[in-house]
């Protein structure tokens, strides 16, 4: 069991909750939680840490059968070894996922694919809950540059709520060349702007499509928002100029689920 907080391990630990190039290096991201771990793959967990209480527990005990390298560690170390304020007991060390554009454009079950395409969103909160309510609303795959923040850093892992593992993604080093990319398959691009004359509900969105999600600053780039086939607006009420970024995409993307509900339903 271990119990100092110098051991190789721990410290080991701390550096990838806190390195995105050493998450990059080791190709590996941490994971807290029973509800994260037990979506995870067993052949996905490189190692398990149990606090010695959790460990203690039927539920620990299942855990720990899930994966072939296993360490207990007293509670005071977990508790220190952690992100989260009030740890469940339960980190796992995983092995990063993989996706290649294909796989997360591709349409989804024959139905018209829906991405989400991010350039330099650099807010952790934002990235994890974009993944998340991307998920609720039929989101079928992501697509960010260089300049988005780390998916797999923990704060966007535990705010994606398991969404992480279900939701395709993927880093591209060329993205107006992966919108030209998205344009030839026939995926229309719509581009969140301030400078946009149609409101976001006036446009179609039941075939394939793809919503560019800007900085939370500066907004899109004038490169990527000039390969959008089209502009949009959310209108806004008071003196409010803008959404956050997480949020008005959220907006788009849920008024593409509900045109998508319709379509479905026949409604004119």
């Amino acid at each position: 069991m271990i119990t100092s907080m110098a051991n190789r391990k721990v410290k080991y630990i701390a550096t990838l909750q806190k390195k995105a190039r050493t998450r990059r290096e080791e190709d590996l991201f941490v994971a807290e939680g029973l509800r994260m771990c037990r979506e995870i793959l067993p052949e996905e967990i490189h190692e398990l840490f149990l606090s010695e209480s959790f460990a203690a527990t039927k539920e620990g005990a299942a855990q720990a059968r899930r994966a072939h390298n296993v360490e207990i560690v007293s509670d005071a170390v977990f508790a220190a070894m952690a992100d989260t304020q009030t740890p469940q007991g339960i980190l796992a060390l995983v092995r990063q996922r993989h996706y290649t554009v294909d796989e997360v454009t591709a349409a989804a079950d024959g139905r018209p694919a829906l991405l989400m395409v991010l350039e330099h969103l650099q807010d952790p909160g934002n990235l994890g809950t974009i993944l998340r309510a991307g998920e609720g609303a039929g989101v079928t795959g992501i697509l960010m540059d260089g300049g988005t923040a780390d998916i797999y850093s923990p704060k966007v892992i535990r705010s994606t709520m398991g969404s992480v593992l279900r939701m395709p993604f993927t880093y591209v080093d060329d993205l107006p060349a992966q919108l030209d990319l998205l344009k030839r398959r026939g995926i229309r691009l719509y581009a969140a702007h301030l400078a946009a004359k149609h409101d976001y509900d006036e446009e179609n969105y039941t075939g394939s499509a793809a919503f560019l999600i800007g900085n939370e600053a500066a907004g899109l780039s004038a490169e990527t928002a000039g390969k959008a086939d089209a502009l949009v607006r959310i209108p806004m009420q008071g003196k409010v100029e803008s959404l956050n970024a997480a949020v008005a995409a959220s907006v788009l993307m849920f008024e593409a689920a509900r045109q998508r509900r319709a379509a479905e339903r026949g409604d004119c």
